[in-house]
């Protein structure tokens, strides 16, 4: 694992308001904790730990995903606020980007009216950058996702207002 895998996994745990995740890999582990000092800024700890191979473990459990009642109230109540928009989701698994490049400005913003076939949004996988193009019309209402940010496979990324 580079340092640039740790310093994504990094941002994904700080914005996933989990407290400490561990991961523990072949020749590895790391521990990364999150919490918040005294003046409200995140404090972010980074742990590397080569391990033994007498320590090793046969088979690895997949990480968990641990998700509190008050996220899923507020999930539930967004569902329903968001009912009459339509979704547009992420294709691919990757690092989503708002801009063709950082002092380009962005592809969409929240207002503008868009197409079928624009151009929303860019997300890089493997070092490739794959334009995300609209399959409806309509106009943005709202962008779920963060510049810069890690995003999965069906994520939702932007809300549209099909009228």
């Amino acid at each position: 694992m580079d340092i640039k895998e740790i310093q994504t996994l990094i941002k994904f745990v700080a914005k996933s308001g989990a407290s400490e995740v561990k991961l523990e890999m072949e020749d590895l582990k790391i521990t990364i904790k999150t919490g918040t000092s005294d003046s409200g800024n995140e404090t972010t700890y980074v742990q590397q730990i080569p391990m033994p191979q007498a320590q090793m473990m046969p088979s690895q459990a997949p990480p968990q995903t641990v998700e509190t009642a008050a996220g899923d109230a507020a999930k539930a109540e967004k569902k329903e606020d968001d009912s009459k928009y339509i979704t547009i989701k992420s294709p691919i698994i990757g690092t989503f980007y708002r801009k063709p490049s950082p002092d380009k400005s962005a592809f969409v913003e929240v207002g503008t009216s868009i197409g079928k076939g624009d151009v929303l949004c860019v997300i890089e996988a493997m070092k490739l950058f794959n334009d995300i193009e609209s399959e409806v019309s309509g106009k943005i209402v709202k962008i779920l996702v963060e510049d810069s940010s890690p995003v999965e496979f069906d994520q939702p990324l932007f809300l549209v207002d099909p009228s």
